[in-house]
C-alpha cells in the first residue's frame, strides 16, 4: 500500500539539515506511477506530487513496492538524500473511491508529522547556533521563495516569531518581494509587521515594495487595521514609520491611500510631525489639490507645528503652477516674518511665477536680490528670464543673459544637484 511507503520513507536518515538543501534536487527526477487496479487509475499527472517528497527522502539504494497492481514506468535513478518542505500530492487523491479515501487521511497526517518534525530540526539547530540563526534563515528563505512556497514561509515566520527569533534584512525583503509577486496582501502585512519588530534597518525600497503590492488591494478595508498595528507595534517611534510608508505611497502614486493613513494616524491620536504635514502637502501640491493643500497647511499652524523653508517651498511651487500669484506674494511676506530665509528653490518659483505674470521687472529685481545673498543660480532661473524677457520683446536683454549663462554655465547648478540635495 502506497502509506507503507510513506512511512518508510519517513524512517529513511536524514542528513543534517545544514547541508543546505537545494530545490533543484526536489525537481530532478521524472516519477509517475500508472495503477492498473479495477476501482481506478492514476495517472503520472497525478503523481506528479509524490514525485516532489520522493525526491526528497528516496535514494538509489532503497527499492519501493507500493502496490502489487501498480506498475512503474519511469524509475528514480538518482537523488541526494535531501528534505526540503514542499508537501506531497496526497491530498489531489481524495477524489477516488473505495480505500483510497482513507489513504489520504493516513498520508495527511504524514505530511503534517514530516513538515512539524522538519521546523522543529530547524529550530533546535538555531538554538545550538544563536551567532548563525539569520545566515541559517536566510538560506532557507531564499530556497523557499524561489520556489514561491509561501505557505511554508509563513509556517516558519510564525514558528521563528513565537520563539522571539527575528531574521536578518535580506530575508524580509525576500520575503516582501515574493509576497508581492504573489500578490498575497494579508502575507504582506505580516512580514512587515515581524521587519518592525526585528529591529533591523528597513530601506526605502522595502516600503515601495509594501506600497506597490498593498496597492493591488481594490478596497482598503484592511488599512485601518493594519494602520492601528504598526502604531502600537512601533511605539515611539510611529510616526517615522508612519511618514515612510505614506512616502512609499505617495511615491507611486497611490494619493488617496496616502491620505488615508494620515487621516487615520490623526484618528488614533497619533500626532503628525512636520514631516508628515510636509510629504502630504507635496502629495496635494502635485495633484493640484490646492484647497486641501492649504487645508492642511492651516491644520498643521494650528497644530503649533512651525513650517519650515520646504512646507513655503512646496506651497509655492504648487501655487505657482496654478497661477496663484497672489498667494506666492502673501506667503513669501508670511516667511519674511516667521524669519524663514528663502533660498535657490523659493526665488526660481518666484521669478517663475512673476515672469510668467509678464512683471519682468520683479523677476530682474528677484534675480540680482538672490545673487546679492550668493545663492547660486540654476540653469533653469536663467531660461526661464530669457524665454520671459524674449515674450516681452527686450530681445538684447535676453541675448546678455544668454551670453552670461553660457559664461558660468559650469558652475550653474543642475537637475542632479536639485535631485542629490533631495536625497
Amino acid at each position: 500500500m502506497l502509506i507503507a511507503a510513506s512511512k518508510r520513507i519517513k524512517q529513511l536518515p536524514l542528513r543534517n539539515w545544514e547541508a543546505r538543501l537545494t530545490i533543484s534536487s526536489l525537481l530532478s527526477t521524472s516519477f509517475c506511477l500508472n495503477c492498473s487496479c479495477s476501482k481506478g487509475q492514476l495517472d503520472g499527472k497525478r503523481m506528479r506530487g509524490f514525485n516532489k517528497i520522493l525526491n526528497g527522502y528516496v535514494s538509489t539504494s532503497h527499492s519501493l513496492q507500493i502496490c502489487g497492481n501498480y506498475r512503474q514506468t519511469h524509475y528514480i535513478t538518482s537523488i541526494p538524500v535531501e528534505v526540503f518542505w514542499i508537501w506531497p500530492f496526497f491530498a489531489i487523491l481524495s477524489n477516488t473511491i473505495g480505500n483510497y479515501q482513507s489513504l489520504t487521511t493516513q498520508a495527511s497526517n504524514f505530511e503534517v508529522e514530516v513538515a512539524d518534525e522538519f521546523f522543529n530540526q530547524i529550530l533546535s539547530a538555531i538554538q545550538n547556533s544563536p551567532s548563525s540563526s539569520k545566515e541559517i534563515c536566510t538560506t532557507y528563505i531564499d530556497k523557499l521563495c524561489k520556489a514561491k512556497n509561501l505557505s511554508a514561509a509563513a509556517k516558519l515566520l510564525q514558528s521563528l516569531r513565537n520563539k522571539h527569533i527575528f531574521l536578518s534584512s535580506h530575508a524580509y525583503n525576500l520575503l516582501l518581494a515574493t509576497a508581492g509577486e504573489e500578490n498575497d496582501i494579508n502575507f504582506s502585512m505580516q512580514i512587515f509587521k515581524d521587519f518592525l519588530l526585528s529591529f533591523e534597518r528597513i530601506s526605502s525600497n522595502s516600503y515601495l515594495i509594501l506600497a506597490k503590492t498593498l496597492a493591488k488591494s481594490n478596497d482598503s478595508v484592511w488599512l485601518p487595521g493594519f494602520v492601528k498595528e504598526v502604531l502600537e507595534l512601533t511605539f515611539p517611534r510611529s510616526v517615522t514609520i508612519m511618514n515612510r510608508i505614506i512616502f512609499a505611497f505617495a511615491e507611486i502614486r497611490q494619493v488617496d491611500k496616502a491620505l488615508m493613513i494620515f487621516d487615520h494616524m490623526k484618528s488614533l491620536k497619533c500626532k503628525p510631525d512636520l514631516i508628515s504635514y510636509n510629504t502630504v502637502l507635496g502629495i496635494l501640491g502635485r495633484s493640484n489639490r490646492v484647497d486641501e493643500m492649504l487645508h492642511e497647511f492651516a491644520s498643521m499652524k494650528e497644530s503649533n507645528i512651525n513650517p519650515d523653508i520646504i512646507s513655503y517651498n512646496t506651497l509655492l511651487n504648487s501655487l505657482r503652477k496654478v497661477g496663484r500669484l497672489d498667494l506666492c506674494i502673501l506667503f513669501v511676506k508670511e516667511m519674511a516674518d516667521r524669519g524663514v530665509q528663502p533660498d535657490l528653490r523659493t526665488y526660481t518659483a518666484l521669478i517663475e511665477s512673476f515672469g510668467k505674470s509678464g512683471n519682468v521687472e520683479e523677476s530682474l529685481r528677484l534675480f540680482d536680490e538672490m545673487k546679492n545673498k550668493r545663492i547660486q543660480p540654476s540653469i533653469y532661473i536663467y531660461r526661464s528670464l530669457i524665454n520671459n524677457l524674449k515674450d516681452m520683446g527686450k530681445l538684447e536683454l535676453a541675448m546678455a543673459f544668454t551670453k552670461e549663462m553660457n559664461a558660468r554655465l559650469p558652475d550653474l547648478v543642475s537637475s542632479k544637484d536639485f535631485k542629490r540635495k533631495n536625497r
